[in-house]
């Protein structure tokens, strides 16, 4: 069996201070993320707009972490090379984003990036069973994308046992991430059902410092995946 990577917290910036951006980044390092989440919308796959290529350079220029970049947008390829020269590492699409994804997957390891592929609480998992094998990282959105503050899921976590023996045994041993609404109590109940990535947004920058809110999933999620399902 491949052994699960190793548990990972990556606040999203969506949730920081804009005002404050670069202090929230270093805040988030020396708080010990393990990664940073940078959510791209495009107003056309999802209602919102967001991050794009610039703000991405800027966090590079910021930090060392790693920068996982979810791209919410209709056309990933077109993109891909533009956000993996502003710094990111990982750019993770939608599988329901227009196109092939094989051809998505093979254009972001094109320009040097790792490579994640997201799916929607409504979408079913046997849209990206066939290419589960191909990818870096697989996350499950519990929430809808779009908007930060949403409420958790819970319906979404078969998808995340689904992904984490897939990937077994495929013998990647890729990151299954879960992202939205992420808590202490919810944190807690992915990791048992096999995340090993935590995207946490308004758990890491609001509701007190964020060294203290990081320790508390720490302790969650670790606590979880000593339940997890295998």
């Amino acid at each position: 069996m491949t052994p699960a990577p190793r548990l990972r917290l990556a606040p999203s910036l969506l949730s920081a201070d804009f005002g404050a951006l670069g202090r929230a980044v270093r805040s988030a390092e020396d708080a010990g993320a393990d990664a940073l989440h940078l959510d791209v919308m495009d107003g056309h796959f999802v209602p919102n707009l967001s991050f794009g290529p610039a703000l991405v350079a800027a966090v590079r220029a910021r930090t060392r972490l790693p920068l996982d970049v979810h791209l919410m947008i209709a056309e990933p390829r077109r993109y891909a090379d533009a956000f993996r020269r502003a710094g990111g590492d990982t750019l993770v699409f939608h599988v329901e984003a227009n196109g092939d994804p094989r051809e998505t997957i093979r254009a972001i390891r094109g320009s040097g990036a790792a490579v994640g592929i997201a799916l929607s609480p409504e979408t079913p998992w046997e849209r990206i069973e066939p290419v589960v094998g191909d990818v870096d990282q697989v996350l499950v959105m519990s929430v809808h994308p779009g908007f930060s503050g949403q409420a958790f899921l819970p319906e979404v976590l078969p998808k995340v046992t689904r992904a984490r023996a897939r990937l077994e045994e495929s013998g990647r041993p890729s990151d299954v991430s879960i992202d939205g609404g992420v808590t202490v109590a919810t944190a807690a109940d992915a990791a048992r059902a096999g995340a090993t990535f935590f995207v946490c947004g308004n758990s890491a920058f609001l509701g007190g410092p964020i060294a203290q809110n990081l320790a508390r999933l720490r302790a969650a999620v670790e606590e979880g995946a000593r339940g997890a399902v295998r």
